[in-house]
């Protein structure tokens, strides 16, 4: 009994199965997607607000000027994941990321777990980002003199403060759910249409970004930049190379999100190339966006000023004669939650669609609509569940769960190139992660790292969560098992 059920838990998809699968035929997802809307999703998932408030954070507490640096190592850092990404999305172009590649390398109870993990990055992850989307967007409209009612924007278990000083619960949050239905919907019309508007938003965000740079840039004081590398002050990761490396850990999750390019896999055009080129682009475009924008802003006020600081870029617009800017940011910051909430929806449902077409999930989750080809069902179900997160809970402290959940997926994909170059070293590779073992093993030591930097609150959380799902695995997803019941019938 006990070899059956670990004969079970290990039991992988091979490589010409997964193909297979990804082809679909009619009933299958449509590939519309080239190189530029890959890195378009890419980017739309990386850059929001933590360019705007992380790179402030890290200066002042950590690395000074030198944050650049820590702009750099974190880059570096998240490449080695992206050059494994890279290799498996060319090698098994289906839907489902991490979990695809978890099952074609580690076998079924592997996979379910990081399938089941990659909920916390993306669907609890769009409801965090939506709540936080609704307070720039309350804000913006302030700035234009429009206020919407308080407990209208504010949930149930959080307060806030009435003209007579009283303290008052909110309602609904009604902006978060307003994000995430027009995100699922315009993910629900077709994967094409929602690229489109991706690269919209993108290109505005970007837009503003440069804006701000461009300016800023003319008002840069050379001071501010010394000493480049402020002196340690006796501890550990305040400033000196221990707080470049400690910078470098906090920045880091602003880079969470071009993974989420390999889940579109199934609809890109000629993904052996195109999926490399989509994650590895757009994470070299950010890598560059983050320098130029850290760069200005520790130039335009030097670190020490912006200890404290909630809003560190606006105190540095303050430096140019352009107050309008501050709008400007908030616009763009509005348009980064955006992009950002459509990427992860997108993602959580095609990792829902690959696990529900494996019969780990109900079928709900991989019907496909006959016109927009797109599993709508999936797309239906998360928008509720996350639409209820964003509305009703407060969940701001789940942040920390998206970061622990990601940095597992990258661990267990960086592990799987090491598995299958040793298990089918022959098997056509479009794109070869360079200097392997070293770049895979780099890639695990560098997010384990940052795993165990995080507080024992969020492991705690993490491990009740997967303790959920194991539940869920033992009691239906197991014995439904696609892989699982063809076995049987063979040994019948």
């Amino acid at each position: 009994m006990a070899t059956g059920v670990a004969s079970d838990l290990l039991r992988t998809k091979s490589l010409e199965r997964l193909n297979a699968d990804a082809e679909g035929g009619e009933h299958g997802l449509q590939r519309t997607l080239g190189p530029w809307s890959l890195i378009g999703l890419g980017i739309g998932a990386v850059i929001g607000a933590g360019l705007f408030s992380l790179t402030g954070i890290a200066a002042a507490e950590h690395a000074g000027p030198a944050v650049v640096i820590s702009f750099a190592i974190a880059a570096v850092g998240c490449a080695f994941a992206g050059m494994c990404y890279s290799e498996l999305a060319g090698m098994i172009p289906v839907a489902g990321s991490a979990y695809t590649y978890a099952y074609a390398t580690m076998g079924e109870f592997v996979a379910w777990i990081i399938g089941w993990d990659l909920v916390l990055e993306y669907a609890v992850g769009a409801a965090t980002v939506s709540v936080s989307w609704s307070q720039y967007v309350t804000r913006f409209l302030h700035q234009l003199g429009v206020d919407l009612p308080a407990r209208l924007v504010h949930s149930p278990f959080e307060t806030y403060t009435l003209a007579d000083g009283t303290m008052a619960h909110g309602l609904v949050n009604l902006p978060a759910i307003f994000i995430i239905v027009a995100a699922s919907s315009l993910l629900m019309v077709g994967i094409s249409e929602s690229a489109k508007v991706n690269a919209v938003i993108v290109m505005i965000k970007l837009a503003v970004v440069a804006v701000v740079i461009g300016l800023g840039a003319f008002y840069v004081k050379a001071q501010n930049y010394v000493p480049f590398i402020p002196e340690n002050t006796g501890t550990f990761g305040e400033y000196g190379w221990s707080g470049i490396m400690r910078a470098a850990g906090v920045v880091f999750f602003a880079y969470i999100g071009f993974d989420a390019v390999s889940t579109a896999a199934q609809e890109a055009k000629n993904p052996q190339r195109n999926m490399m080129i989509g994650i590895l682009g757009s994470l070299a475009i950010c890598t560059v966006i983050y320098i130029l924008f850290a760069g200005v802003l520790t130039g335009l006020v030097h670190y020490d000023a912006m200890k404290g600081d909630g809003a560190p870029v606006n105190t540095a617009i303050g430096q140019t004669p352009f107050p309008w800017l501050k709008s400007l940011v908030t616009l763009g910051v509005i348009a980064g939650f955006s992009t950002v909430i459509l990427v992860l929806l997108l993602g959580q449902s095609r990792v829902f669609y690959t696990m529900s077409q494996d019969r780990l999930l109900p079928g709900l989750f991989s019907k496909i609509h006959p016109t927009w080809k797109t599993p709508y069902r999936s797309n239906l179900f998360f928008m509720v569940f996350t639409g209820v997160l964003g509305g009703f809970l407060p969940i701001s402290q789940l942040g920390h769960m998206t970061s622990i959940g990601t940095l597992l997926a990258f661990i267990l994909v960086c592990l799987g190139v090491l598995i299958l170059r040793r298990t089918q070293p022959e098997a056509k590779r479009a794109y070869r992660t360079p200097l392997v073992p070293l770049v895979p093993i780099l890639g695990i030591l560098t997010c384990l790292a940052m795993m165990v930097s995080l507080d024992g609150e969020t492991w705690l959380r993490l491990l009740i969560w997967l303790a959920i799902g194991l539940a869920i695995y033992f009691g239906w997803s197991r014995a439904h098992s696609r892989i699982g019941r063809e076995e049987a019938g063979k040994a019948v």
